[in-house]
């Protein structure tokens, strides 16, 4: 996991726990069983992970205990790892939005329910700094998601790898029925290459059913090299921004611009922030402005590349990265700076 290997890369013991193996097992009833367990999240696997996690933390003794979407742990668990490890402060830290409309009810009812006993609850966004202090979090600060400078970053593709990923237009994430299908639609109607790389469940069925879309099918999760190839082989990456976690921006607004390709994202307040538009990343409001922008780009390459250029830049010089982000967390934890 990257956030282990930034902590030891910084110099810091660190001790990881998963608990996704937890849920698997090679006899059907078995792993269907445990299935069940890790979608309703209750079950003998679910208390076998706390005391496992009690267990580990009373061995290792840690200053800091990092729980990362702690949807498994319950309140009493980390009530135990401090009695456990005197001294230790238990942080958490969400990527999805847990007070959003959407979700399954069982997914977020341990994490809520153990937020007060966080001595601190990291927010990916800032609308849920409030949201974590008005169900009893102690303390509430943002940490933004980041990219990760080992692997998102500019590559030289060969020429086989051109003919696999070379574009105009990349979008490589998940579905979601916010209008963004019938953009990538409108794109290629358009007269632009495509190329779509997201969740095959997700996607497969929409795009098999699209007469616009469906010569790209089938789609394909891409991660690592791979996903970094994809990127630098588009001459524009689109950005779509979840409505089901609210979004204001999100994990490819730093990566992205990272492997040096034009950011062309939709638009907030909050990514407006980040980026100067028209400098370091482009934004669009409407689909004509997508359009417009994406035609705008293909033709100038000059600009695009001056763009393209300037967002890396603004990416690495503002410590988007995650060893600054974990340095960031690591700052809170003999105390809360001002």
């Amino acid at each position: 996991m990257a956030v282990v290997r930034a902590l030891d890369e910084l110099g810091h013991d660190v001790e990881a726990f998963y608990w996704c193996n937890y849920f698997n097992s090679r006899e059907p009833l078995l792993h269907f069983w445990k299935r069940i367990q890790n979608k309703f999240l209750l079950g003998p696997a679910i208390f076998k992970i706390n005391a496992d996690l009690v267990q580990v933390v009373a061995r290792f003794r840690p200053d800091l205990v990092f729980i990362y979407r702690g949807t498994h742990i319950l309140a009493s668990t980390i009530n135990a790892i401090k009695q456990s490890a005197p001294g230790c402060v238990v942080f958490g830290y969400n990527n999805d939005d847990p007070f959003a409309e959407g979700h399954s009810p069982f997914l977020w009812r341990h994490f809520l329910k153990s937020t007060p006993s966080y001595d601190l609850m990291f927010a990916y966004r800032h609308h849920n700094i409030g949201e974590y202090l008005s169900i009893g979090a102690k303390r509430a600060e943002l940490l933004r998601s980041w990219y990760l400078p080992w692997s998102n970053c500019p590559v030289v593709l060969d020429d086989s790898d051109r003919a696999r990923y070379e574009c105009d237009v990349v979008f490589a994430g998940h579905f979601e029925d916010d209008g963004r299908l019938q953009l990538l639609e409108k794109i290629v109607s358009s007269g632009f290459s495509l190329r779509l790389y997201g969740p095959p469940g997700e996607w497969d069925r929409l795009i098999e059913k699209s007469p616009i879309l469906n010569h790209i099918a089938p789609i394909r999760q891409i991660w690592g090299d791979e996903y970094n190839k994809a990127i630098s082989g588009a001459k524009i990456a689109l950005c779509f921004l979840s409505k089901l976690n609210r979004d204001t921006y999100t994990r490819r607004c730093f990566e992205l611009p990272a492997m040096g390709t034009l950011l062309l994202s939709e638009y907030s307040n909050d990514l407006a922030s980040l980026y100067s538009e028209g400098e370091e990343a482009e934004f669009f409001r409407s689909s004509d402005e997508l359009l417009f922008k994406i035609s705008k780009y293909i033709k100038n390459e000059k600009d695009r590349c001056r763009i393209a250029g300037n967002g890396k830049k603004r990416v690495v010089d503002d410590g988007h990265d995650i060893f600054s982000r974990m340095s960031y967390v690591l700052s809170f934890s003999n105390g809360i700076p001002d």
